[in-house]
């Protein structure tokens, strides 16, 4: 993906107060690449989907209930995609632990909702802007 995971961590250009505003404004659903995909998927399939839903274990991005398949759609950083390259570059422990503690979730989740007889599908943030073709045609085949 052309990223260089080995370079340094650099001070922050923006000013601490600045930096807490754009963070606040982050969204934990219905983010711009969750939109989309949203959209991309009521297009290819006639099957009634639920987004985010509450009451199953880890809030899935999309549900299709009569299926029993969970979809999550994880941010590449919040989520941590190929986490231990560049976590040395984070400012301090707490977004180390932060990150961890998604993970150690993410993986938690999963487990308990195969456990329980659903079926599970993770694709990562630049998996669906680069290739959503991609992510369709596998939520297509586990569909029919």
């Amino acid at each position: 993906m052309g990223r260089n995971y080995r370079k340094s961590r650099k001070s922050d250009p923006i000013s601490q107060s600045k930096r807490s505003n754009l963070m606040r404004k982050i969204r934990s659903k219905n983010t711009k690449f969750e939109l989309q995909f949203f959209e991309l998927l009521k297009k290819l399939t006639k099957v009634d989907f639920k987004t985010n839903v509450k009451n199953i274990p880890g809030k899935p991005d999309i549900v299709f209930e009569k299926k029993r398949i969970c979809i999550f759609l994880d941010s590449d950083f919040w989520h941590g995609w190929q986490y231990p390259r560049w976590k040395h570059l984070l400012k301090n422990d707490f977004w180390r632990q932060k990150i961890e503690k998604n993970r150690k979730r993410d993986k938690k989740v999963t487990r308990v909702l195969r456990q329980g007889g659903w079926k599970v599908l993770r694709f990562w943030e630049h998996e669906l802007i680069h290739d959503s073709e991609m992510a369709l045609k596998i939520i297509s085949k586990r569909l029919n």
